[in-house]
């Protein structure tokens, strides 16, 4: 892995789980803001959050964690999955570009940390 990919691998990585910890959180402590966002305008059940939020969180640690390349992969798809999700939730509500701003970032973070990952972290 060269010098270049490493820093790629690290930055994408590390901004990826400060998003992913900081909204995990958010959802977690059920901030009004974001019940309001998820429950009454993209229609979300409330319970919703917690899921997601602790999802979220332990996916941040399996990314960060040296080795586990079968857990990894399941914290990149799962990071895929909500990130796309939210993109085409707030497509399906007719939001304005302003709210796919954040998971965009996030889902683009979740390619490159993938992408770039290094070979002790990928699934033998």
């Amino acid at each position: 892995m060269t010098k270049r990919n490493k820093i790629i691998y690290w930055i994408a990585t590390i901004w990826l789980a400060l998003g992913m910890v900081s909204t995990g959180i958010v959802q977690l402590i059920k901030l009004k803001e974001e019940v309001d966002k998820t429950s009454l305008h993209l229609g979300y059940p409330v319970y919703f959050l917690t899921i997601i939020g602790i999802w979220k969180l332990l996916g941040s640690i399996a990314v960060l964690l040296p080795k586990l390349g079968l857990l990894k992969e399941w914290a990149y798809a799962g990071f895929f999955f909500v990130m796309t999700g939210a993109i085409f939730s707030h497509f399906a509500v007719g939001d304005s570009a302003m709210e796919y701003f954040g998971p965009t970032l996030l889902l683009i973070l979740t390619f490159l940390s993938w992408y770039f990952r290094p070979a002790d972290r990928r699934v033998s």
